[in-house]
């Protein structure tokens, strides 16, 4: 695992190609690994398949309401796309990140994970949860086992 800046983070989650018809335990897995390493248990919620998954992580007191970071960490194919760099590689030139799904939404992920590895260390009052769901850009698939588990 990284030592965790957010643009390495971004690298990696870029390099997993999550398009929706393909599966995202890699990129999930990755993401658990990387709270695991700072002692935060993530609740994986698999699709029947076993195929997809959503990630849901809490840090501080779970036992009150708290700040909700919620992604999702599928992207749209490439297929029939003029790219001019690797879509899945992210290639940094101009002060810019190019990869799919840098801006949608694999930078916030980066970010969020950043923040909750952060918080990690700290004494939380409130509770910061993680959320990233499946197949977002497909209908919001994913979302809706999450809120189940949420809500139960």
């Amino acid at each position: 695992m990284p030592e965790g800046t957010t643009r390495e983070i971004l690298a990696d989650l870029i390099g997993f190609p999550t398009v929706s018809r393909d599966s995202n335990r890699q990129l999930t897995d990755y993401c658990a690994g990387l709270l695991g390493d700072v002692g935060v248990d993530s609740h994986i919620i698999e699709n029947d398949e076993g195929t997809k998954a959503n990630l849901f992580a809490t840090i501080g007191p779970a036992d009150r309401p708290g700040v909700m970071l919620s992604g999702h960490t599928d992207v749209v194919p490439v297929d029939g796309q003029a790219w001019t760099r690797p879509a899945f590689e992210a290639t940094e030139e101009g002060g810019r990140i190019y990869g799919r799904g840098t801006a949608d939404m694999k930078g916030f992920v980066a970010a969020a994970l950043v923040a909750a590895r952060q918080a990690a260390a700290m004494e939380l009052k409130t509770p910061l949860h993680l959320a990233l769901s499946y197949d977002e850009e497909i209908g919001c698939v994913g979302v809706r086992s999450l809120i189940d588990m949420l809500a139960s």
